[in-house]
């Protein structure tokens, strides 16, 4: 389940730092001005794709997710990789990764835990801008991102196209996001997230299917399942 020198960025060029002679200052203006035209069609191209990508996986009743995760760390010599899936509808989700299940039903968070067996159940405020819930899991990118064109790849004849994503929040602890987008389908492939203490999270999507027929319960939690589980009322 990946910054970066953004648009119009003339820091890229420390003018106090170039002897300019009158004939050069001309040759650098229109370079300046290309690279700066070029720049921008870069991020209407991105912006596009986004757009493509967004109004795709609205035009979804449901949607089924495998996917790979991993989290790697050089030096913190962390490296963990785990398979999950993820079901969505509407507002509503069931997620299961690294043996605990959350499931969403448009009200209240149950974070399922076998290993404690634990129940935690919470409420979430979907305005709450820092708020996971399933509308943002595929769309995030439509806000607090700058983002520009970045570079193809070729995986197993498909073409992946990636756009980075900056935070505009300088607090923000990922220093750049890479998303890779399938420019057949405009389905997510995979996302790389690079954080600012060197921590590197990648989701790649193994199965991505649209439509599914699910049960009416599937976003429903049944208590009578877990009889000897702690239920922990978190609100």
């Amino acid at each position: 389940m990946n910054k970066i020198n953004l648009p119009m960025n003339t820091n890229r060029f420390p003018l106090s730092k170039i002897t300019f002679t009158l004939k050069h200052t001309f040759l650098f203006v229109l370079f300046t001005l290309f690279f700066s035209t070029s720049l921008q069609a870069q991020d209407k191209k991105a912006k596009a794709l986004l757009d493509a990508v967004t109004a795709k996986i609205k035009s979804y009743d449901n949607i089924v997710i495998d996917f790979k995760y991993s989290l790697n760390n050089l030096k913190e010599n962390i490296n963990q990789e785990s398979k999950g899936n993820v079901t969505m509808k509407g507002n509503k989700y069931v997620l299961n990764l690294m043996g605990v299940t959350k499931i969403f039903d448009g009200k209240n968070n149950y974070t399922i835990n076998p290993e404690d067996e634990e129940v935690a159940i919470s409420k979430v405020n979907e305005k709450d801008d820092n708020a996971i819930t399933p509308s943002k899991l595929l769309t995030f990118f439509n806000s607090g991102y700058k983002y520009t064109w970045d570079i193809p790849q070729n995986v197993k004849g498909r073409k992946i196209q990636y756009i980075k994503l900056v935070p505009i929040n300088t607090k923000d602890q990922r220093k750049e996001i890479l998303l890779g987008i399938d420019t057949q389908t405009k389905n997510i492939y995979n996302l790389i997230e690079v954080g600012k203490k060197g921590t590197k999270t990648t989701l790649t999507v193994n199965s991505f299917k649209i439509n599914q027929p699910l049960s009416k319960n599937q976003f429903t939690f049944d208590a009578s399942k877990y009889p000897k589980y702690y239920i922990n009322k978190l609100d």
